[in-house]
């Protein structure tokens, strides 16, 4: 990948290695997980992604993460993607591949990315019209309400940290299987679980 927009600012083999590399490359805005990494040289036990990630989101405000697997379970990628995650990428994925600075800026921009794959398990899982938990639910209304409020302004509504308002959204769009707000608004809409524009905006 050669995009002089975007950096590799650290790479690590260990998982104990990880929230050094995060602090002392402050502000990291993705980070890349691959699901095999182990603990460390003398841990070879694989890391514990599913605990760490919410961990690590509340942590650092601007960090999104992916997860690289090879695994296509459905199981745990909705696990995953529960756990915060902004992504999903099966390794053999060629339009990650071919497009990987596209799906950068999606990822930063706020957007999530799955696998083709990953998603048709998500989505086998999840069922055809996923339900959202009451705060998602009422975060995505806001988000209808309110279409320029920023994750800042939301989470003041609510109270919530705007990374916290992140995560919730990232994992709608994974339920939807959409990448912005504007497409889960839609969505929402059709599924009839937000009042359609008129209505809010009477």
């Amino acid at each position: 990948m050669h995009d002089p927009e975007i950096e590799i600012v650290a790479a690590v083999n260990y998982g104990d290695d990880l929230e050094p590399a995060l602090r002392s490359n402050t502000p990291v805005h993705l980070l890349f997980l691959d699901i095999h990494v182990p603990n460390s040289a003398l841990d070879i036990e694989r890391y514990p992604i599913l605990h760490v990630i919410p961990k690590l989101l509340k942590r650092y405000a601007e960090l999104r993460i992916v997860v690289v697997s090879v695994y296509k379970q459905a199981t745990l990628i909705k696990a995953i993607m529960d756990a915060g995650a902004s992504g999903y990428i099966l390794k053999d994925d060629r339009n990650i591949q071919q497009n990987l600075s596209s799906v950068i800026r999606t990822i930063t921009a706020g957007g999530i990315y799955m696998s083709k794959d990953a998603y048709e398990q998500f989505v086998r899982k999840s069922g055809k019209d996923p339900e959202l938990s009451p705060r998602q639910a009422e975060i995505l209304y806001l988000c209808a309400s309110h279409s320029g409020w920023s994750s800042a302004k939301l989470g003041e509504a609510l109270g919530l940290s705007a990374a916290t308002i992140r995560n919730l959204l990232s994992q709608i769009y994974a339920k939807f299987g959409v990448s912005t707000r504007t497409a889960a608004i839609e969505r929402a809409r059709e599924m009839g679980l937000i009042p359609p524009v008129d209505v809010l905006d009477s």
